[in-house]
């Protein structure tokens, strides 16, 4: 099996003759992605049988697209997918450097067309406040943006540390 540039799993006519033989349950198969070396002349039966079943899956568009169009089919109430982001950012700034920190970091955030993950990233630190989960204080070049420390995705304070945004979005 290989990947593509997408990071999704190319199964060859191998690769899916071992998953039949291990007697898989159909589940295994949605959605999966085949080359060209797979007959499926051979099974046909098989093939009608599994729901999702996809062969030669070709993406003709650059990857900024593709996870563009996979963003609009990600789980989150509309009332988060129609959130003024970055009204919702400015508004917990608390102070005339925060503000004038998160309005650069927001227009970096529009231009790289972001603006979907943070209205997920949003729902998804209020599902987990919610929930009660625990999640990590931060790591790796993330905590570099105020933005996200002020969104709670995060708790390391970019503006204290006086760390670059430019070390998250380059």
């Amino acid at each position: 099996m290989t990947q593509n540039k997408f990071g999704e799993l190319i199964f060859n006519d191998s690769d899916v003759m071992d998953l039949v033989m291990q007697g898989r349950d159909h589940s295994v198969f949605d959605g999966m992605i085949v080359d060209g070396s797979v007959d499926l002349s051979r099974w046909p039966d098989w093939a009608d049988a599994v729901p999702g079943f996809q062969q030669q899956r070709i993406h003709n568009c650059s990857v900024p697209e593709f996870h563009a169009t996979q963003q609009q089919h990600w789980h989150m109430p509309d009332a988060y997918k129609n959130m003024d982001i970055a009204e919702h950012v400015l508004s917990l700034c608390q102070s005339d450097a925060v503000l004038q920190r998160c309005g650069t970091e927001l227009m970096l955030y529009q231009e790289r067309g972001l603006f979907d993950l943070l209205r997920y990233l949003a729902y998804l630190v209020d599902v987990m406040r919610q929930n009660a989960i625990i999640w990590g204080v931060g790591r790796g070049s993330s905590v570099a943006s105020h933005v996200l420390y002020l969104l709670g995705v995060h708790r390391v304070n970019s503006l204290y540390y006086n760390l670059d945004i430019q070390e998250f979005l380059r």
